[in-house]
């Protein structure tokens, strides 16, 4: 039985179409007999399938239609292809002035529709409900039953098994990866790149092996192998990949950088594009940067109201440098970047200096770092300086000389942000005392130092309430009494998550502000235990308290914390 049925069931049951005692005895005879728990309330004579769907319809705000009273336009068929109608099991309706009216079954399936705004270049699409009896007829109606040699993009589009065994005969590949037809690897590439965004992926990543080539793509943080493309495609896609960012396809002895520019599921998206040689061919990764997850409010970052409300007078600062820290991967770019847009005014001059330029923002002057031709990131803060900004951005602070001129940048009434790589928030003034900067100077400018990391959060759909265990309390040690007798939350598993339980990822933030008598133990070279432990009378909280928080409300699972904040045990 899916999440999905279990969902509707309980939707019909609130609203009072059945009781719950048909709802149960449904559920069951779906787990037992694997049916769809529709099928069987319609079976059991409660109600019609026609009532159950108005029913949903009204719930989800979804038209009911019924196909056979309905003549179907042929320049509305014209818009969707027989295979992809064939394959989703949909069935294009009428055409308004804003939008497509698109038959579907089940008003959970969300991921149809995405899928068909991608092919058809559009946003506008919007389903109505029928039954599938409907749908499959009306098919057969229109558009004829389904070839059996359907169309490759089908093949493609099936699942990931059907790209492993991706045919492409009358294909044949020169020495340099180009091939004479490249029509089906065009369509194949671009599969792996939509499959990819279509599943929230922030990286692609293609490694040729010995015997395979293998596709991965990085969900919510973690690596997740799909089905592999043969293995004598690899020089054709790797091609194709270069072709599209614009890099040297003849040139595989060195590293190359690249930039794929695309439109998927609605939106604009950059790919940033990385080659390395290995011993069985290039590596390709791909970094998926999206805009729309630099319009995030400081909440969707995961900031609780009091840490927010701390954080947003932080970046409304005059001066001073306000420092990120965490590892590589841990949305600290995301962060500063979220902090630009909330500050970002017409009065506000803002200069950036980024290591590569990954998102571009309206409003405001963003310059790369060029290392071939001088322009360090020491050089173009010098420079930008002159430009008279209001709010520098570091990507990174990497060494001393650009240590110095960020802070000589706070201290002359700039307002500064950077990024550092460090396990915690109080470390990071040991880092900068260790690249050659005076105590002093640290002192005087630095305002506040974030850490953060990512945990991925618990799918809302599937989010269920769990006892906490024996075993559990244990590995809390000192923080067992907060869940005491307490539920926590995990997600069951279902189509909107891949069964994974989570869905996105929100922060856990070690907020470490400056005050006078911290300002004093940096100037008298405190150790970094010192000052962590001067931090916590202060009040600040470390990153797996922060996600103790957030289990507790809800947001995430244990499991993540632990998994985030290995060694944090003060």
């Amino acid at each position: 039985m899916s999440s999905n049925d279990q969902f509707i069931v309980e939707t019909l049951v609130n609203t009072g179409l059945i009781t719950r005692d048909i709802g149960e005895k449904a559920i069951a005879l779906s787990k037992s007999q694997g049916r769809d728990v529709v099928e069987l309330i319609v079976e059991s004579g409660i109600a019609s399938q026609m009532e159950v769907l108005s029913t949903l319809g009204g719930q989800f705000g979804m038209e009911v239609v019924v196909l056979h009273n309905i003549v179907v336009e042929q320049e509305v068929l014209d818009l969707v292809p027989a295979e992809t109608a064939h394959k989703y099991k949909i069935l294009p309706v009428y055409r308004t002035e804003t939008s497509l009216k698109v038959a579907i079954s089940d008003p959970l399936a969300v991921d149809r529709l995405d899928d068909l705004r991608y092919i058809l270049k559009t946003d506008n699409v919007e389903g109505c409900l029928t039954t599938q009896e409907e749908i499959d007829a009306a098919l057969e109606k229109y558009y004829g039953r389904p070839d059996a040699s359907e169309s490759l993009i089908e093949e493609m589009t099936q699942t990931s098994v059907d790209i492993a065994s991706f045919e492409t005969d009358e294909m044949s590949s020169d020495e340099e990866g180009a091939v004479e037809d490249d029509a089906p690897i065009i369509k194949l590439v671009s599969l792996v790149i939509m499959e990819a965004v279509r599943k929230g992926a922030s990286d692609i990543h293609i490694e040729p092996m010995e015997k395979i080539l293998r596709v991965r793509y990085r969900i919510d943080g973690v690596l997740q192998e799909v089905e592999p493309p043969p293995k004598r495609l690899q020089s054709a896609i790797i091609a194709r990949l270069k072709l599209m960012a614009e890099i040297k396809i003849a040139e595989k002895r060195i590293p190359q950088d690249g930039r794929i520019k695309i439109s998927a599921m609605g939106k604009d998206l950059d790919l940033r594009v990385s080659t390395v040689p290995t011993t069985h061919g290039e590596s390709i990764v791909m970094r998926i940067l999206d805009k729309e997850s630099l319009r995030l409010g400081l909440p969707e970052l995961g900031f609780f109201s009091d840490d927010q409300a701390s954080f947003e007078k932080l970046i409304k600062s005059s001066d001073g440098i306000l420092l990120v820290t965490g590892p590589t991967g841990s949305g600290k770019t995301t962060t500063l970047y979220s902090c630009l847009n909330e500050i970002n005014k017409p009065d506000r001059k803002i200069i950036t200096v980024e290591d590569p330029v990954e998102y571009q923002l309206a409003g405001i002057n963003q310059v790369q770092v060029r290392t071939d031709i001088g322009m360090t990131f020491s050089a173009a803060l010098r420079s930008m300086l002159r430009q008279a900004p209001n709010i520098v951005m570091l990507g990174e602070i990497r060494d001393l000389e650009t240590a110095e001129i960020a802070i000589n940048a706070s201290l002359t009434g700039h307002l500064v942000f950077s990024t550092l790589h460090t396990n915690d928030a109080p470390s990071a003034v040991s880092r900068l005392t260790d690249m050659g900067v005076k105590p002093f100077l640290i002192a005087s400018s630095l305002r506040a130092i974030i850490a953060q990391r990512l945990v991925r959060s618990i799918c809302q759909n599937c989010k269920e309430e769990i006892p906490i265990t024996d075993k559990q309390l244990r590995s809390l040690g000192s923080y067992a009494d907060q869940f005491e007798g307490k539920m926590i939350f995990q997600g069951a598993g279902c189509t909107i998550c891949s069964n994974s339980g989570h869905k996105g990822r929100k922060g856990l933030f070690e907020m470490f502000v400056i005050d006078e008598e911290v300002q004093r133990m940096i100037f008298d070279k405190v150790s970094a235990t010192d000052l962590r432990r001067k931090a916590r009378e202060l009040g600040m909280r470390t990153l797996r308290e922060d996600g103790l928080r957030k289990v507790i409300a809800g947001v995430t699972t244990l499991d993540e914390v632990f998994r985030v904040t290995m060694g944090d045990n003060a």
